[in-house]
């Protein structure tokens, strides 16, 4: 993304931008999608609530989840398939046009998630979710584990050590 998209859209997607920029975030958020099935937007939506002191609970997060499945199920998930199956060689499509349709497809995956985060913001500004906390870094750290009860599942520590690091960062 130029930096003119991360001057348009919602708080949320210009916070997730930024973010998702800072130093090993990108691989973390990587790290828990793969590892523990995390829908990173999802995760990105908690964290961006903890910068406002937000502090949601498992069940929330479950009802977040249960609102943006479909569209990730829908859009997100065949999009990302399509373009990770292009990075391996193609005898039917010459290499470089293989790669300048890749990223076509690597935009409307972009897209897709921007939709959902855009969605997601809505909702938030429609209902406020969560309660607040006197600490950002405390409502980070009780979101994530939100998500993983949620989720049930163990997120890798050295991903959630590595956005909650990042995240104070961003805060202080």
């Amino acid at each position: 993304m130029s930096e003119a998209d991360s001057a348009t859209g919602s708080p949320f997607w210009r916070f997730s931008l930024g973010f998702y920029r800072r130093a090993g975030v990108a691989e973390a958020c990587i790290a828990l999608q793969e590892q523990a099935g995390v829908d990173v937007n999802l995760l990105l939506f908690l964290l961006w609530h903890a910068r406002m002191r937000r502090a949601l609970s498992a069940a929330e997060v479950a009802a977040l989840e249960t609102r943006v499945a479909p569209w990730r199920a829908m859009t997100v998930i065949p999009l990302r398939s399509v373009r990770r199956a292009l990075k391996l060689p193609l005898e039917l499509v010459a290499p470089g046009k293989a790669e300048v349709f890749r990223t076509r497809i690597k935009a409307v995956e972009l897209e897709a998630e921007r939709l959902q985060q855009e969605a997601m913001y809505e909702a938030a500004r429609a209902s406020p979710m969560g309660h607040e906390l006197s600490s950002a870094a405390e409502a980070a750290r009780i979101n994530i584990e939100s998500y993983a009860a949620m989720a049930h599942a163990t997120f890798p520590s050295t991903a959630t050590q590595t956005l909650l690091a990042a995240f104070d960062h961003m805060t202080t």
